[in-house]
């Protein structure tokens, strides 16, 4: 199957975004971030339902990854195929920007992209 053939459709109004912690919060080194979804349901990775995705969280990522194809998993992809959301970071002391993007069954984002606007945090 091509990455094509896995990319899901999402309605026009679907939105992701962080509930807390919010731009420019200090922060200590573990911390809880809450994810935020409207327009759209949560289902596990591998679970195929129309109109849900599961959420993952872009830790220092300067830029959006390929959205085109299933996100890998790495430190700057933080994946919660589990339906979680929300998750404990710890983080080294500085700056840290923070972004999430809704995938679908297979990792792979939606057409149009959920992606939240990225915050900025600071961690004592």
């Amino acid at each position: 199957m091509s990455a094509n053939e896995l990319v899901s459709h999402a309605p026009n109004d679907a939105q992701v975004y962080i509930i807390s912690p919010t731009e420019g919060d200090t922060l200590s080194e573990t911390f809880k971030v809450k994810f935020g979804l409207t327009g759209m349901g949560i289902a596990p990775a591998g679970i195929e339902k129309q109109n849900t995705g599961h959420h993952h969280l872009l830790v220092d990522l300067p830029e959006l990854p390929d959205l085109t194809s299933s996100l890998p998993a790495t430190e700057h992809i933080r994946h919660f195929g589990g339906g979680q959301t929300e998750t404990t970071l710890t983080l080294p002391p500085g700056k840290h920007r923070l972004q999430l993007l809704l995938a679908n069954y297979a990792h792979v984002p939606h057409e149009p992209p959920i992606v939240s606007e990225p915050i900025t945090v600071t961690v004592r």
